[in-house]
């Protein structure tokens, strides 16, 4: 009896412990809930102040005539437009009117807009009629390209005659010499100017263009 009593005994108290455990992790799990709601709730708020910013930012970079009205704002031509309104309308003004050098010819001699380093650079190579290395390697790769152009469409000309033979040793040479080709267009994007990269030549592009010719 005493041993049934002592099973009932622990059988009621696993229960009440396990009662216990369940409330704990049910109470856990409602304050994690709580937390993460609250955590998204902050960084929602969190966002959009940053987002507001950013628009107040982008804003201020409008002409007068556009700020508070971004969703007006569809391209680059809205912007354009204003900027020639604005222009227009300072020359019907006359704003333009005796300006400082007015009918005298430009001073090219240096460029404002340019690296101050290298623009010493390009005039010592002017002065000494050089040129930069990207403007000497850009008229190589073009001559190098028209050479190629040309011959290919003889290639692809007697391939069209009936000279299959000669075509498929054309064409591995030809395909040789864009590898050549493209790793000086590559060499010459690395050291151009930012905004004069060019794009190197293909296989299958320069075929088609040689069969439409």
């Amino acid at each position: 009896m005493a041993a049934i009593r002592a099973t009932r005994i622990i059988a009621a108290s696993a229960t009440r412990i396990t009662a216990v455990i369940r409330r704990w992790r049910s109470s856990l799990s409602s304050e994690s809930e709580a937390m993460k709601r609250k955590e998204e709730k902050v960084g929602g708020k969190v966002k959009e102040r940053l987002s507001a910013v950013i628009d107040a930012v982008n804003d201020r970079k409008l002409p007068p005539e556009l700020r508070g009205k971004r969703g007006g704002v569809r391209s680059e031509t809205d912007i354009i437009n204003v900027v020639e309104q604005r222009i227009w309308q300072s020359m019907e003004e006359g704003h333009f009117e005796n300006l400082p050098g007015k009918g005298k010819p430009l001073d090219l001699s240096t460029n404002p807009h340019a690296d101050p380093a290298e623009d010493t650079l390009y005039r010592i190579l002017s002065k000494n009629k050089c040129a930069p290395e990207w403007v000497e390697l850009n008229k190589e790769i073009r001559t190098r390209v028209a050479e190629w152009r040309t011959a290919l469409k003889k290639a692809w000309a007697n391939k069209c005659e009936g000279y299959e033979s000669n075509w498929i040793e054309s064409s591995k040479a030809l395909k040789g010499q864009i590898r050549d080709i493209n790793n000086m267009v590559f060499r010459y994007n690395l050291i151009v100017p930012f905004g004069r990269q060019m794009f190197g030549i293909k296989w299958e592009k320069e075929l088609e263009r040689a069969k439409e010719s």
